[in-house]
Protein backbone atom coordinates (compact mmCIF):
# COMPACT_ATOMS: atom_id res chain seq x y z
CA UNK A 1 0.00 0.00 0.00
CA UNK A 2 1.17 3.52 -0.80
CA UNK A 3 2.21 5.27 2.42
CA UNK A 4 3.18 8.69 1.04
CA UNK A 5 1.33 10.70 -1.56
CA UNK A 6 3.93 12.35 -3.81
CA UNK A 7 1.76 15.46 -4.22
CA UNK A 8 1.61 15.94 -0.46
CA UNK A 9 -2.09 15.15 -0.03
CA UNK A 10 -3.29 13.42 3.15
CA UNK A 11 -5.19 10.89 1.05
CA UNK A 12 -5.33 9.67 -2.52
CA UNK A 13 -9.12 9.54 -2.20
CA UNK A 14 -11.60 11.13 0.19
CA UNK A 15 -15.15 9.82 0.00
CA UNK A 16 -17.97 11.93 1.45
CA UNK A 17 -20.72 9.55 2.52
CA UNK A 18 -20.66 5.92 3.66
CA UNK A 19 -23.71 4.60 1.83
CA UNK A 20 -23.52 1.85 -0.82
CA UNK A 21 -21.83 4.07 -3.44
CA UNK A 22 -19.31 5.51 -0.98
CA UNK A 23 -18.44 2.12 0.50
CA UNK A 24 -17.74 0.49 -2.86
CA UNK A 25 -15.74 3.47 -4.09
CA UNK A 26 -13.58 3.45 -0.97
CA UNK A 27 -12.95 -0.28 -1.04
CA UNK A 28 -12.19 -0.27 -4.77
CA UNK A 29 -9.57 2.45 -4.30
CA UNK A 30 -8.12 0.65 -1.26
CA UNK A 31 -7.76 -2.54 -3.32
CA UNK A 32 -5.73 -0.49 -5.79
CA UNK A 33 -3.30 0.39 -3.00
CA UNK A 34 -4.55 3.92 -2.39
CA UNK A 35 -4.85 5.75 0.92
CA UNK A 36 -8.56 6.32 1.45
CA UNK A 37 -10.83 7.93 4.00
CA UNK A 38 -14.60 7.94 4.28
CA UNK A 39 -16.27 10.89 6.01
CA UNK A 40 -19.76 10.56 7.46
CA UNK A 41 -21.77 11.38 10.55
CA UNK A 42 -21.16 8.99 13.44
CA UNK A 43 -24.88 8.09 13.53
CA UNK A 44 -25.10 7.54 9.76
CA UNK A 45 -22.51 4.84 9.05
CA UNK A 46 -23.94 2.98 6.08
CA UNK A 47 -25.77 6.08 4.93
CA UNK A 48 -29.49 6.47 4.35
CA UNK A 49 -29.51 2.95 2.86
CA UNK A 50 -28.80 1.30 6.21
CA UNK A 51 -30.31 3.78 8.66
CA UNK A 52 -33.56 5.11 7.19
CA UNK A 53 -33.94 3.77 3.66
CA UNK A 54 -33.32 0.47 1.90
CA UNK A 55 -32.44 -1.83 4.80
CA UNK A 56 -35.14 -0.58 7.24
CA UNK A 57 -37.93 -0.66 4.65
CA UNK A 58 -36.97 -4.11 3.37
CA UNK A 59 -36.61 -5.47 6.91
CA UNK A 60 -40.00 -4.00 7.78
CA UNK A 61 -41.42 -5.66 4.69
CA UNK A 62 -40.11 -9.10 5.71
CA UNK A 63 -41.47 -8.68 9.24
CA UNK A 64 -44.88 -7.72 7.86
CA UNK A 65 -44.94 -10.66 5.44
CA UNK A 66 -44.18 -13.08 8.26
CA UNK A 67 -46.42 -11.64 10.98
CA UNK A 68 -49.46 -11.10 8.74
CA UNK A 69 -49.14 -14.57 7.21
CA UNK A 70 -50.03 -13.05 3.84
CA UNK A 71 -48.15 -15.60 1.78
CA UNK A 72 -50.03 -18.48 3.38
CA UNK A 73 -53.57 -17.12 3.05
CA UNK A 74 -54.12 -18.84 -0.28
CA UNK A 75 -53.58 -22.13 1.58
CA UNK A 76 -55.07 -21.42 5.02
CA UNK A 77 -57.76 -18.83 4.30
CA UNK A 78 -58.04 -15.04 4.19
CA UNK A 79 -58.23 -14.72 7.99
CA UNK A 80 -54.91 -16.50 8.61
CA UNK A 81 -52.37 -14.45 10.62
CA UNK A 82 -49.26 -15.44 12.57
CA UNK A 83 -50.01 -12.66 15.10
CA UNK A 84 -53.45 -11.17 15.46
CA UNK A 85 -52.52 -7.74 16.82
CA UNK A 86 -49.28 -6.54 15.26
CA UNK A 87 -47.62 -3.67 17.13
CA UNK A 88 -44.87 -1.28 16.10
CA UNK A 89 -42.58 -2.90 18.71
CA UNK A 90 -43.06 -6.25 16.91
CA UNK A 91 -41.74 -4.63 13.75
CA UNK A 92 -38.98 -2.48 15.26
CA UNK A 93 -37.33 -5.33 17.18
CA UNK A 94 -36.28 -7.05 13.97
CA UNK A 95 -35.43 -3.69 12.42
CA UNK A 96 -32.93 -2.61 15.06
CA UNK A 97 -31.25 -6.00 15.06
CA UNK A 98 -30.65 -5.95 11.30
CA UNK A 99 -29.49 -2.31 11.23
CA UNK A 100 -27.02 -2.92 14.06
CA UNK A 101 -25.53 -5.98 12.37
CA UNK A 102 -25.28 -4.23 9.00
CA UNK A 103 -23.44 -1.24 10.50
CA UNK A 104 -20.91 -3.58 12.11
CA UNK A 105 -20.39 -5.38 8.79
CA UNK A 106 -19.70 -2.05 7.04
CA UNK A 107 -17.27 -0.89 9.74
CA UNK A 108 -15.47 -4.22 9.56
CA UNK A 109 -15.17 -4.10 5.76
CA UNK A 110 -13.72 -0.57 5.82
CA UNK A 111 -11.24 -1.39 8.59
CA UNK A 112 -10.21 -4.65 6.94
CA UNK A 113 -9.34 -2.69 3.81
CA UNK A 114 -7.43 -0.04 5.83
CA UNK A 115 -9.95 2.68 5.01
CA UNK A 116 -10.07 5.46 7.61
CA UNK A 117 -13.59 6.28 8.79
CA UNK A 118 -13.77 9.89 9.94
CA UNK A 119 -16.83 10.90 11.95
CA UNK A 120 -18.23 14.28 11.08
CA UNK A 121 -19.72 16.55 8.44
CA UNK A 122 -17.53 17.57 5.50
CA UNK A 123 -17.50 20.80 3.55
CA UNK A 124 -15.21 22.04 0.82
CA UNK A 125 -12.51 24.60 1.51
CA UNK A 126 -11.21 24.26 -2.04
CA UNK A 127 -11.33 21.56 -4.70
CA UNK A 128 -8.75 19.38 -2.88
CA UNK A 129 -9.46 20.33 0.75
CA UNK A 130 -12.27 19.34 3.12
CA UNK A 131 -13.02 20.75 6.53
CA UNK A 132 -14.65 18.19 8.81
CA UNK A 133 -16.88 19.24 11.66
CA UNK A 134 -16.31 16.36 14.06
CA UNK A 135 -19.25 14.65 15.76
CA UNK A 136 -17.31 11.77 17.32
CA UNK A 137 -13.98 9.93 17.27
CA UNK A 138 -12.55 8.44 14.10
CA UNK A 139 -12.52 4.67 13.89
CA UNK A 140 -8.73 4.80 13.64
CA UNK A 141 -6.77 7.45 15.52
CA UNK A 142 -4.31 9.59 13.57
CA UNK A 143 -1.77 11.25 15.83
CA UNK A 144 -1.48 14.94 15.10
CA UNK A 145 -4.01 14.84 12.23
CA UNK A 146 -6.33 17.82 12.17
CA UNK A 147 -9.87 17.74 10.84
CA UNK A 148 -8.77 19.45 7.68
CA UNK A 149 -8.30 16.75 5.07
CA UNK A 150 -6.66 17.07 1.67
CA UNK A 151 -7.11 14.53 -1.10
CA UNK A 152 -5.98 14.10 -4.68
CA UNK A 153 -9.42 12.77 -5.69
CA UNK A 154 -12.79 13.26 -4.02
CA UNK A 155 -16.01 11.28 -4.48
CA UNK A 156 -19.32 12.77 -3.31
CA UNK A 157 -21.76 10.07 -2.21
CA UNK A 158 -23.95 12.01 0.19
CA UNK A 159 -27.28 10.56 -0.90
CA UNK A 160 -30.62 12.30 -0.53
CA UNK A 161 -33.28 13.28 1.97
CA UNK A 162 -37.05 13.38 1.41
CA UNK A 163 -38.19 16.51 -0.42
CA UNK A 164 -40.56 18.57 1.73
CA UNK A 165 -42.99 20.89 -0.07
CA UNK A 166 -42.95 24.33 1.53
CA UNK A 167 -46.76 24.52 1.80
CA UNK A 168 -46.95 21.36 3.95
CA UNK A 169 -46.26 21.41 7.70
CA UNK A 170 -44.46 18.25 8.81
CA UNK A 171 -45.02 17.56 12.52
CA UNK A 172 -43.48 14.07 12.66
CA UNK A 173 -46.67 12.68 14.21
CA UNK A 174 -49.58 13.14 11.80
CA UNK A 175 -47.74 14.45 8.74
CA UNK A 176 -44.49 12.61 8.05
CA UNK A 177 -41.87 12.15 5.37
CA UNK A 178 -40.63 8.71 4.31
CA UNK A 179 -37.74 8.82 6.81
CA UNK A 180 -40.08 9.59 9.72
CA UNK A 181 -42.64 6.90 8.95
CA UNK A 182 -40.58 4.32 10.86
CA UNK A 183 -41.17 6.36 14.00
CA UNK A 184 -44.97 5.97 14.18
CA UNK A 185 -46.15 4.80 17.59
CA UNK A 186 -48.88 2.51 16.27
CA UNK A 187 -50.04 0.96 13.02
CA UNK A 188 -52.59 3.46 11.65
CA UNK A 189 -56.05 2.35 10.54
CA UNK A 190 -56.05 4.84 7.66
CA UNK A 191 -53.27 6.55 5.75
CA UNK A 192 -52.65 8.84 2.79
CA UNK A 193 -49.42 8.32 0.85
CA UNK A 194 -48.45 11.20 -1.43
CA UNK A 195 -46.21 10.12 -4.30
CA UNK A 196 -46.35 6.87 -6.27
CA UNK A 197 -42.64 6.48 -6.89
CA UNK A 198 -40.64 3.49 -5.64
CA UNK A 199 -40.59 4.55 -1.96
CA UNK A 200 -44.22 5.62 -1.85
CA UNK A 201 -45.55 2.44 -3.45
CA UNK A 202 -43.33 0.23 -1.28
CA UNK A 203 -44.53 1.77 1.98
CA UNK A 204 -48.12 1.95 0.75
CA UNK A 205 -48.10 -1.80 0.04
CA UNK A 206 -46.46 -2.60 3.39
CA UNK A 207 -49.07 -0.72 5.40
CA UNK A 208 -51.89 -2.12 3.24
CA UNK A 209 -50.63 -5.61 4.13
CA UNK A 210 -50.86 -4.63 7.83
CA UNK A 211 -54.53 -3.82 7.33
CA UNK A 212 -54.23 -0.05 6.97
CA UNK A 213 -56.65 1.49 4.45
CA UNK A 214 -54.25 3.37 2.19
CA UNK A 215 -55.05 6.08 -0.34
CA UNK A 216 -52.22 6.68 -2.81
CA UNK A 217 -52.14 10.16 -4.37
CA UNK A 218 -50.01 10.84 -7.45
CA UNK A 219 -49.99 13.87 -9.74
CA UNK A 220 -48.84 11.79 -12.72
CA UNK A 221 -51.37 9.65 -14.64
CA UNK A 222 -49.74 6.38 -13.51
CA UNK A 223 -47.38 4.90 -10.95
CA UNK A 224 -43.89 3.57 -11.64
CA UNK A 225 -44.01 4.68 -15.31
CA UNK A 226 -40.58 3.18 -16.08
CA UNK A 227 -41.90 -0.35 -15.47
CA UNK A 228 -43.79 -2.64 -17.84
CA UNK A 229 -47.46 -1.52 -17.88
CA UNK A 230 -48.80 -5.09 -17.73
CA UNK A 231 -46.73 -5.82 -14.62
CA UNK A 232 -47.90 -2.59 -12.96
CA UNK A 233 -51.54 -3.41 -13.78
CA UNK A 234 -51.06 -6.73 -11.99
CA UNK A 235 -49.59 -4.91 -8.99
CA UNK A 236 -52.47 -2.40 -8.93
CA UNK A 237 -55.02 -5.22 -9.07
CA UNK A 238 -53.35 -6.90 -6.11
CA UNK A 239 -53.14 -3.66 -4.11
CA UNK A 240 -56.81 -2.89 -4.76
CA UNK A 241 -57.53 -6.33 -3.36
CA UNK A 242 -55.80 -5.08 -0.18
CA UNK A 243 -58.35 -2.21 -0.11
CA UNK A 244 -55.91 0.41 -1.41
CA UNK A 245 -57.39 3.38 -3.29
CA UNK A 246 -55.63 5.34 -6.05
CA UNK A 247 -55.96 9.02 -6.93
CA UNK A 248 -53.92 9.61 -10.10
CA UNK A 249 -53.63 12.99 -11.79
CA UNK A 250 -54.23 14.68 -8.44
CA UNK A 251 -52.12 17.21 -6.54
CA UNK A 252 -52.29 17.98 -2.84
CA UNK A 253 -53.38 21.55 -2.15
CA UNK A 254 -52.91 21.41 1.61
CA UNK A 255 -53.01 19.11 4.64
CA UNK A 256 -54.72 19.93 7.94
CA UNK A 257 -53.56 17.98 10.99
CA UNK A 258 -55.45 17.74 14.26
CA UNK A 259 -55.29 15.70 17.43
CA UNK A 260 -57.39 12.89 15.96
CA UNK A 261 -56.17 12.80 12.37
CA UNK A 262 -55.65 14.66 9.12
CA UNK A 263 -57.66 15.99 6.20
CA UNK A 264 -55.87 16.10 2.85
CA UNK A 265 -57.42 18.49 0.35
CA UNK A 266 -56.62 17.89 -3.31
CA UNK A 267 -56.42 20.59 -5.98
CA UNK A 268 -59.59 19.11 -7.53
CA UNK A 269 -61.48 19.77 -4.29
CA UNK A 270 -61.57 16.17 -3.03
CA UNK A 271 -60.96 15.75 0.70
CA UNK A 272 -59.50 12.61 2.28
CA UNK A 273 -59.59 11.86 6.00
CA UNK A 274 -56.81 9.70 7.46
CA UNK A 275 -54.93 9.15 10.70
CA UNK A 276 -51.56 9.98 9.09
CA UNK A 277 -50.17 11.38 5.86
CA UNK A 278 -46.81 10.23 4.48
CA UNK A 279 -45.05 12.31 1.84
CA UNK A 280 -42.72 10.57 -0.60
CA UNK A 281 -42.91 13.08 -3.44
CA UNK A 282 -39.30 13.11 -4.56
CA UNK A 283 -35.90 13.36 -2.91
CA UNK A 284 -33.47 16.24 -2.37
CA UNK A 285 -29.72 15.82 -2.79
CA UNK A 286 -27.69 16.12 0.44
CA UNK A 287 -25.40 18.83 -0.88
CA UNK A 288 -26.54 21.96 0.94
CA UNK A 289 -23.85 21.65 3.66
CA UNK A 290 -20.96 20.89 1.33
CA UNK A 291 -20.15 24.49 0.23
CA UNK A 292 -19.93 23.23 -3.34
CA UNK A 293 -19.07 26.68 -4.70
CA UNK A 294 -15.74 26.53 -2.86
CA UNK A 295 -14.76 23.62 -5.10
CA UNK A 296 -16.18 25.11 -8.29
CA UNK A 297 -19.25 22.86 -8.24
CA UNK A 298 -22.93 23.64 -8.62
CA UNK A 299 -26.00 21.53 -7.83
CA UNK A 300 -29.38 21.77 -9.56
CA UNK A 301 -32.55 22.99 -7.86
CA UNK A 302 -33.00 19.57 -6.24
CA UNK A 303 -29.46 19.44 -4.88
CA UNK A 304 -28.26 16.91 -7.45
CA UNK A 305 -24.94 16.91 -9.29
CA UNK A 306 -24.45 16.43 -13.02
CA UNK A 307 -21.79 13.88 -14.00
CA UNK A 308 -20.40 12.40 -17.21
CA UNK A 309 -20.32 8.74 -18.20
CA UNK A 310 -17.39 8.19 -15.82
CA UNK A 311 -19.22 9.91 -12.91
CA UNK A 312 -16.93 12.96 -13.07
CA UNK A 313 -18.40 16.31 -12.10
CA UNK A 314 -17.48 19.55 -13.87
CA UNK A 315 -14.30 19.51 -11.74
CA UNK A 316 -12.18 16.75 -13.27
CA UNK A 317 -10.87 15.15 -10.05
CA UNK A 318 -14.20 15.29 -8.18
CA UNK A 319 -16.71 12.51 -8.81
CA UNK A 320 -20.28 11.92 -7.62
CA UNK A 321 -22.21 8.64 -7.33
CA UNK A 322 -25.47 7.27 -5.97
CA UNK A 323 -28.74 9.02 -5.27
CA UNK A 324 -27.07 12.46 -5.34
CA UNK A 325 -26.81 12.18 -9.15
CA UNK A 326 -30.45 11.11 -9.66
CA UNK A 327 -32.20 8.19 -11.37
CA UNK A 328 -32.25 5.27 -10.81
CA UNK A 329 -31.18 6.09 -7.22
CA UNK A 330 -31.09 2.46 -6.08
CA UNK A 331 -28.57 0.86 -3.71
CA UNK A 332 -27.45 -1.73 -6.27
CA UNK A 333 -26.78 0.80 -9.03
CA UNK A 334 -25.05 3.13 -6.53
CA UNK A 335 -22.63 0.36 -5.58
CA UNK A 336 -21.61 -0.15 -9.19
CA UNK A 337 -21.27 3.58 -9.78
CA UNK A 338 -18.90 3.82 -6.79
CA UNK A 339 -16.76 0.98 -8.12
CA UNK A 340 -16.60 2.47 -11.62
CA UNK A 341 -15.87 6.01 -10.39
CA UNK A 342 -12.95 4.88 -8.21
CA UNK A 343 -11.57 2.71 -10.99
CA UNK A 344 -11.68 5.58 -13.47
CA UNK A 345 -10.18 8.03 -10.97
CA UNK A 346 -7.04 5.91 -10.72
CA UNK A 347 -6.82 4.66 -14.29
CA UNK A 348 -7.98 1.11 -13.59
CA UNK A 349 -9.88 -0.55 -16.47
CA UNK A 350 -13.43 -1.51 -15.46
CA UNK A 351 -16.25 -2.98 -17.51
CA UNK A 352 -19.67 -1.35 -17.35
CA UNK A 353 -22.89 -3.35 -17.81
CA UNK A 354 -25.17 -0.39 -17.19
CA UNK A 355 -27.65 -1.48 -19.87
CA UNK A 356 -28.31 -4.70 -17.95
CA UNK A 357 -28.68 -3.33 -14.43
CA UNK A 358 -31.75 -4.84 -12.76
CA UNK A 359 -34.41 -2.72 -11.12
CA UNK A 360 -35.97 -4.16 -7.94
CA UNK A 361 -39.07 -2.73 -6.27
CA UNK A 362 -39.87 -4.28 -2.90
CA UNK A 363 -43.60 -3.87 -2.90
CA UNK A 364 -45.86 -6.62 -1.61
CA UNK A 365 -45.66 -8.49 -4.00
CA UNK A 366 -42.24 -7.66 -5.51
CA UNK A 367 -41.62 -6.23 -8.97
CA UNK A 368 -38.33 -6.54 -10.82
CA UNK A 369 -37.07 -6.21 -14.36
CA UNK A 370 -33.96 -6.09 -16.48
CA UNK A 371 -33.57 -4.94 -20.07
CA UNK A 372 -36.14 -3.40 -22.39
CA UNK A 373 -39.88 -3.00 -22.11
CA UNK A 374 -42.36 -3.63 -24.93
CA UNK A 375 -42.84 0.14 -25.27
CA UNK A 376 -39.07 0.70 -25.60
CA UNK A 377 -38.76 -1.85 -28.39
CA UNK A 378 -41.86 -0.66 -30.23
CA UNK A 379 -40.47 2.87 -30.24
CA UNK A 380 -37.12 1.56 -31.51
CA UNK A 381 -38.86 -0.52 -34.23
CA UNK A 382 -37.30 -3.76 -32.95
CA UNK A 383 -39.28 -6.93 -33.83
CA UNK A 384 -40.08 -8.96 -30.71
CA UNK A 385 -42.32 -11.63 -29.30
CA UNK A 386 -43.50 -12.09 -25.72
CA UNK A 387 -43.75 -15.21 -23.60
CA UNK A 388 -45.58 -15.29 -20.27
CA UNK A 389 -45.57 -17.75 -17.41
CA UNK A 390 -47.86 -17.53 -14.40
CA UNK A 391 -46.93 -18.85 -10.97
CA UNK A 392 -50.26 -20.66 -10.70
CA UNK A 393 -49.07 -22.94 -13.54
CA UNK A 394 -46.05 -23.99 -11.47
CA UNK A 395 -46.06 -26.61 -8.74
CA UNK A 396 -43.86 -24.32 -6.63
CA UNK A 397 -46.35 -21.49 -7.03
CA UNK A 398 -49.09 -23.72 -5.60
CA UNK A 399 -46.84 -24.92 -2.77
CA UNK A 400 -45.98 -21.39 -1.59
CA UNK A 401 -49.50 -20.06 -2.15
CA UNK A 402 -48.59 -17.53 -4.86
CA UNK A 403 -51.20 -17.79 -7.61
CA UNK A 404 -50.88 -14.22 -8.88
CA UNK A 405 -47.16 -14.01 -9.81
CA UNK A 406 -46.01 -13.87 -13.42
CA UNK A 407 -42.85 -13.73 -15.51
CA UNK A 408 -42.58 -12.11 -18.94
CA UNK A 409 -39.81 -12.73 -21.46
CA UNK A 410 -39.30 -10.39 -24.42
CA UNK A 411 -37.40 -12.03 -27.28
CA UNK A 412 -36.05 -10.70 -30.59
CA UNK A 413 -37.97 -12.52 -33.31
CA UNK A 414 -34.97 -12.83 -35.64
CA UNK A 415 -31.91 -13.35 -33.42
CA UNK A 416 -33.97 -15.05 -30.65
CA UNK A 417 -31.92 -13.12 -28.08
CA UNK A 418 -33.63 -12.22 -24.81
CA UNK A 419 -34.17 -8.46 -24.71
CA UNK A 420 -36.06 -8.07 -21.45
CA UNK A 421 -37.24 -9.95 -18.36
CA UNK A 422 -40.10 -8.65 -16.19
CA UNK A 423 -41.22 -10.42 -13.02
CA UNK A 424 -44.07 -9.84 -10.57
CA UNK A 425 -44.57 -11.93 -7.45
CA UNK A 426 -42.67 -13.87 -4.80
CA UNK A 427 -38.88 -13.64 -5.15
CA UNK A 428 -39.12 -11.44 -8.26
CA UNK A 429 -35.97 -9.56 -7.26
CA UNK A 430 -34.07 -12.86 -7.07
CA UNK A 431 -35.52 -14.51 -10.18
CA UNK A 432 -34.69 -11.58 -12.45
CA UNK A 433 -30.97 -12.37 -12.17
CA UNK A 434 -31.34 -15.58 -14.18
CA UNK A 435 -32.55 -13.59 -17.17
CA UNK A 436 -29.95 -10.90 -16.51
CA UNK A 437 -27.14 -13.46 -16.64
CA UNK A 438 -28.39 -14.97 -19.91
CA UNK A 439 -28.72 -11.51 -21.50
CA UNK A 440 -25.23 -10.60 -20.29
CA UNK A 441 -23.88 -13.60 -22.21
CA UNK A 442 -25.93 -12.75 -25.34
CA UNK A 443 -27.97 -15.88 -24.72
CA UNK A 444 -31.04 -16.86 -26.69
CA UNK A 445 -34.42 -18.20 -25.69
CA UNK A 446 -33.28 -21.62 -26.96
CA UNK A 447 -31.00 -21.97 -23.95
CA UNK A 448 -34.03 -21.81 -21.66
CA UNK A 449 -35.95 -24.28 -23.80
CA UNK A 450 -33.09 -26.79 -23.71
CA UNK A 451 -31.86 -26.38 -20.14
CA UNK A 452 -33.02 -28.50 -17.19
CA UNK A 453 -34.28 -26.59 -14.13
CA UNK A 454 -34.88 -27.99 -10.67
CA UNK A 455 -38.43 -29.14 -9.93
CA UNK A 456 -40.40 -27.77 -8.22
CA UNK A 457 -39.01 -24.21 -8.38
CA UNK A 458 -40.18 -20.76 -9.40
CA UNK A 459 -37.26 -20.75 -11.84
CA UNK A 460 -39.34 -23.06 -14.02
CA UNK A 461 -41.25 -19.92 -14.98
CA UNK A 462 -38.41 -19.17 -17.37
CA UNK A 463 -38.85 -22.46 -19.20
CA UNK A 464 -42.62 -22.07 -19.43
CA UNK A 465 -42.27 -18.50 -20.76
CA UNK A 466 -39.54 -19.61 -23.18
CA UNK A 467 -41.75 -22.38 -24.55
CA UNK A 468 -44.58 -19.87 -24.91
CA UNK A 469 -42.34 -17.58 -27.01
CA UNK A 470 -40.98 -20.46 -29.07
CA UNK A 471 -44.47 -21.77 -29.87
CA UNK A 472 -45.55 -18.31 -31.07
CA UNK A 473 -42.47 -17.95 -33.26
CA UNK A 474 -42.95 -21.46 -34.64
CA UNK A 475 -46.58 -20.71 -35.50
CA UNK A 476 -45.54 -17.62 -37.48
CA UNK A 477 -42.81 -19.56 -39.31
CA UNK A 478 -45.21 -22.42 -40.13
CA UNK A 479 -47.86 -20.09 -41.51
CA UNK A 480 -45.30 -18.07 -43.44
CA UNK A 481 -43.94 -21.23 -45.08
CA UNK A 482 -47.40 -22.36 -46.20
CA UNK A 483 -48.03 -18.94 -47.72
CA UNK A 484 -44.71 -19.19 -49.55
CA UNK A 485 -45.65 -22.61 -50.97
CA UNK A 486 -49.08 -21.29 -52.04
CA UNK A 487 -47.43 -18.44 -53.92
Amino acid sequence: MDTVNPAGFDYDLAVIGSGPGGQRAAIMAAKLGKRVCVIDARTMVGGVCVNTGTIPSKTLREAVLYLTGMQMRELYGASYRVKQEITVSDLLGRLQHVIGREIEVIRSQLLRNHVDLVSGFAQFVDDHTLQVEADGPAVREHAGRQLTITAEKIIIATGTTPARPSHITFDGVRVLDSDQILGVDRVPDTMVVVGAGVIGVEYASIFAALGTRVTLVEKRPAMLPFCDPEIIESLKFHLRDQKMSFRFGEEVAHVEAGENGTITTLASGKRIAAEVVMYSAGRQGNTQRLHLDQAGLEADDRGRLVVDEHYRSQVEHIYAVGDVIGFPALAATSMDQGRLAAAHAFGEPAHDLAALQPIGIYTIPEVSYCGKTEADLTEEAVPFEVGISRYRELARGQIIGDTYGMLKLIVHTETRRILGVHVFGTNATELVHIGQAIMGCDGTVDYLVDTVLNYPTLSEAYKVAALDVTNKLRAVDRLASTMLVAD
